[in-house]
């Protein structure tokens, strides 16, 4: 190797270049979240996107050097999306299972939750995730939180977002939406007069990471050592904080 080429090479490494993230777009990272999401993935008044997942996923870009790029659109079209080669990666609360694993690269998490049955405040004949039997429960078709409902017995209603479960719960179309406790709070806090409570708690906890092509080992491998060091940096605590008051990363 040239002089001038160890040089170049040495400057690459010292600005933390990343040489081995492969994206669909080169020096840029498309994410695809849903905008529809809060407090993960929305449009504020202003029409930013912005939230949880949109900080973290900023904020990976950014230890990647990568400019980044969203597509957004609701869960299951979003998935599609995703799935026909449009986006790099996926930040959306994507829960990690066993069965993603064989379809997708998943990072280490980044967010830890547990399972909350939401209902209307008038609504006391759900008091476990075993009285969900024969219940109607409101998601997207392949949320992993629906999977958990119909586990129990529940029949899904599907929908292509979390406000328009919401809508249906606080309608009394649905008896049920099943989500993760953080999302229950925001919900609240931003809409205290909802006629709306959490009748039951899961003990598992779940576990969130990102998204990745299969065989995109390299760019996953990049993912978890930006959100490895955005942990130790107290960066996830500081998002996490903006968006719940208390730290959901680990």
């Amino acid at each position: 190797m040239k002089i001038s080429n160890l040089f170049k090479a040495a400057a690459i490494l010292a600005l933390g270049l990343n040489l081995h993230a492969k994206t669909i777009k080169e020096g840029v990272l498309t994410v695809a979240t849903e905008g529809t999401y809060a407090p993960f993935s929305f449009y504020d008044e202003k029409g930013e996107l912005t939230g949880y997942d949109v900080d973290v996923a900023r904020a990976v870009a950014k230890k990647l050097n990568l400019k980044i790029e969203f597509l957004t659109a609701p869960w299951d079209a979003m998935l599609a999306a995703f799935d026909a080669g449009k986006a790099d990666a996926v930040f959306n609360q994507v829960s990690i299972t066993e069965e993603r694993k064989k379809k997708y690269e998943l990072s280490e998490p980044y967010t830890v939750t547990y399972g909350a049955i939401i209902v209307r405040k008038d609504n006391d004949s759900i008091k476990s995730f075993a009285d969900l039997n024969g219940k109607k429960n409101a998601d997207s078709a392949t949320s992993n939180w629906a999977k958990v409902a119909a586990s129990y017995g529940a029949q899904n209603v599907t929908v292509d977002s979390f406000a328009k479960s919401m809508e249906l719960l606080i309608a009394g179309r649905v008896d049920s939406v099943l989500r993760d406790n953080i999302v229950f709070l925001d919900f609240t806090k931003n809409q205290p007069a909802a006629p709306v409570k959490i009748a039951a708690v899961g003990n598992e906890k779940d576990y969130i990471g990102v998204a990745v092509q299969k065989g995109n080992a390299e760019l996953t491998e990049q993912i978890n050592k930006a959100l490895a060091e955005l942990k130790a940096e107290g960066k996830l605590k500081e998002i996490s904080q903006k968006y719940f008051g208390k730290d959901v990363s680990e």
